[in-house]
């Protein structure tokens, strides 16, 4: 629910606000009761953050206010009202809703062994192989391009990843490495860029380097200011894309406005569409219009069962059983669009290696132009398109943006 700030009178001040911000502080951190409240203007944001320091030592609580830079604004948690804040500088204020990573369809515990390699011979995931990965490896493999995974974190002692795991952040604990305790952040880190010269397994862009951002818990759970900054790390360390593989029923302004300033810093951000096999609707914040949203396909090509299907996802990739990476060395085979959108990053990653400074929109026209139709879905003929790496590539190399 939005409460949009429309009261008020001008002389209502930053220090007035900070001032009922303190009184209007939930005592715990009820998750019920956290908000976001968004600033007009610059000016006002950061006039506000000054007060709050100046009497944070007077009023502790102030100091459980997170300022999320990217968007000017605060998550905290407030008690529960229904009024609007009278406060004209005030733009509105959200909830701080709960998301999901897109939990998988199925989970296989895989041993390292069993992934049909020898000792000498690494694994090449089908799905890899279906998309055209390793045919395009002679012309790039993803050098030189960075890669956030908004996640639960990533195994940096797994063989397979440590070459390409870089420094990231933990945004649950500021002053831990961010160390996936789920296992799903490490999947996707896999799929994109593992790299092995032996038993373990090859991802989409194999020399890309992935900068993990550990927004969720061991339950795969975050909130959407952690995700807001999340983002916001990425664009500030020159990130050039970002890999959302969750996502949630209610649109969030504060979250829109997050992901728009990275598509206006052109950072591509990829999202997942969703498991529920919905039709003719996907989540946030793949529903938006700055995100390549993906939907999930299976071995013979075709629209897997669990993945949602609409006009509104840009493009399809392998997602059912998708054999990957999983924490402390071992190997997990799982299912959803999650799998799909790691495939998605990693030819994106590709595209960028090869050619650098393409931006979000050549790149969503790129893949979709460049994809492979692979049927028709329902009684109007909906074409669904399919990633192909060698090809997004070669109408890169050939310089048509």
């Amino acid at each position: 629910m939005f409460f949009r700030c429309t009261g008020g009178t001008t002389e209502l001040k930053p220090s007035t606000f900070v001032e009922w911000l303190h009184d209007a502080l939930e005592g715990d951190d009820n998750a019920s009761c956290k908000h976001i409240i968004r600033f007009k203007t610059r000016k006002d944001f950061t006039a506000c953050i000054h007060h709050m320091k100046r009497r944070s030592k007077e009023w502790p609580r102030l100091n459980n206010v997170q300022p999320l830079k990217i968007i000017r604004a605060l998550s905290c948690t407030l008690q529960t009202t229904s009024q609007p804040i009278p406060f004209p500088f005030i733009e509105s204020i959200e909830a701080d809703t709960q998301i999901q990573v897109h939990a998988p369809k199925a989970v296989t515990a895989i041993q390292p062994s069993s992934g049909k390699t020898t000792n000498e011979t690494p694994n090449i995931p089908w799905g890899i192989k279906h998309i055209r990965a390793p045919q395009a490896w002679a012309k790039s493999k993803g050098e030189r391009i960075r890669i956030g995974v908004i996640d639960t974190g990533a195994d940096f002692t797994h063989p397979d990843l440590r070459h390409c795991l870089s420094y990231g952040i933990n945004l649950l604990n500021r002053h831990m490495m961010p160390n996936d305790d789920n296992g799903h952040g490490t999947h996707i880190a896999g799929t994109i860029a593992a790299s092995s010269r032996q038993r373990g397994i090859i991802g989409v862009a194999p020399q890309a380097m992935i900068h993990p951002v550990k927004a969720f818990d061991h339950q795969g759970s975050a909130f959407v200011s952690d995700i807001i900054n999340g983002i916001d790390w990425c664009v500030k360390n020159q990130i050039h894309i970002i890999n959302m593989s969750f996502g949630m029923k209610t649109y969030s302004r504060a979250l829109e406005s997050a992901v728009r300033n990275a598509y206006q810093a052109g950072v591509i951000v990829v999202a997942s569409s969703g498991n529920e096999g919905k039709q003719a609707t996907i989540d946030y914040p793949a529903r938006l219009r700055q995100v390549i949203a993906v939907g999930a396909t299976t071995r013979k090509g075709q629209i897997a069962s669990f993945s949602n299907n609409s006009k509104n996802i840009d493009i399809y990739a392998p997602g059912e059983k998708i054999y990957s990476t999983w924490l402390r060395g071992k190997y997990h085979e799982l299912s959803g669009t999650s799998m799909a959108t790691s495939h998605v990053t990693g030819v994106i990653a590709l595209m960028l290696s090869r050619r650098p400074g393409l931006k979000p929109l050549q790149i969503k026209s790129l893949i979709k132009k460049n994809a492979k139709l692979i049927l028709k879905s329902g009684k109007g003929g909906l074409g669904i398109k399919e990633i192909h790496a060698l090809r997004a590539l070669s109408s890169v190399a050939k310089g048509s943006p």
